[in-house]
């Protein structure tokens, strides 16, 4: 018998497909380090890097991440609610607390605080009246959102079933903030208007979506 001796020798250059039957295992067949412009890691590791565990601080903005160690938009924090069922009356047009408040402490500066309000049972007495209303958070006017109600012309009471708004806030503060309304006459008369009249309820509810 006539044995063949055949010669084993590194390869070099360049490795076509066709030459490759079944494949390169990478796991076991390949040393050394692949470089990132080939398609590798730069690194002579053979599994990935497990960012769930493995990887601690923050992935800079530039290479992917979010420059944080957490990422989580749009996550609801917290949810407060309150209500007032307080007949409250004024004949002034100086603004006056409609006595629905309610007060929310961020648990960052990056929180957005989501305020929605239900006002009912706006009442005036007079035709030559009609009530406004604002939102306000501590002592900032955040919104008006009711002008002249009730004031259509007609004459003693007039009840409106009631008004509301929604707002997204920005307080830029961990410590505790106080969102209410206040109510007052649209124009200067000796007749009033009213909010929770014969005990309506009205609502406040206060939502920190985390950014």
């Amino acid at each position: 018998m006539t044995l063949t001796t055949v010669k084993t020798t590194a390869l070099t250059g360049t490795i076509t497909n066709a030459q490759l039957a079944g494949g390169i295992d990478l796991t076991s067949k390949v040393t050394g380090t692949l470089p990132i412009a080939n398609g590798g890691t730069n690194s002579t590791a053979t599994t990935f890097v497990n960012a769930t565990t493995n990887v601690t601080g923050a992935l800079p903005i530039v290479n992917g991440g979010t420059g944080g160690t957490s990422y989580d938009p749009g996550k609801i924090l917290q949810v407060v609610s309150s209500g007032t069922t307080t007949d409250t009356a004024s004949s002034s047009t100086t603004y006056a607390n409609t006595n629905l408040s309610l007060a929310i402490t961020p648990s960052a500066t990056s929180s957005k605080i989501i305020v929605i309000v239900n006002q009912v049972a706006l009442l005036k007495n007079s035709s030559d009246n009609g009530g406004k209303i604002q939102l306000m958070r501590d002592s900032t006017v955040l919104n008006m959102f009711e002008n002249d109600f009730g004031r259509d012309g007609g004459t003693g009471l007039n009840i409106v079933g009631g008004t509301g708004t929604s707002y997204l806030d920005s307080p830029n503060t961990t410590s505790a903030v106080t969102y209410k309304t206040q109510f007052a006459c649209s124009v200067s008369s000796s007749a009033s208007v009213g909010v929770q009249h014969n005990g309506a309820r009205s609502s406040i509810t206060l939502m920190e979506v985390g950014i």
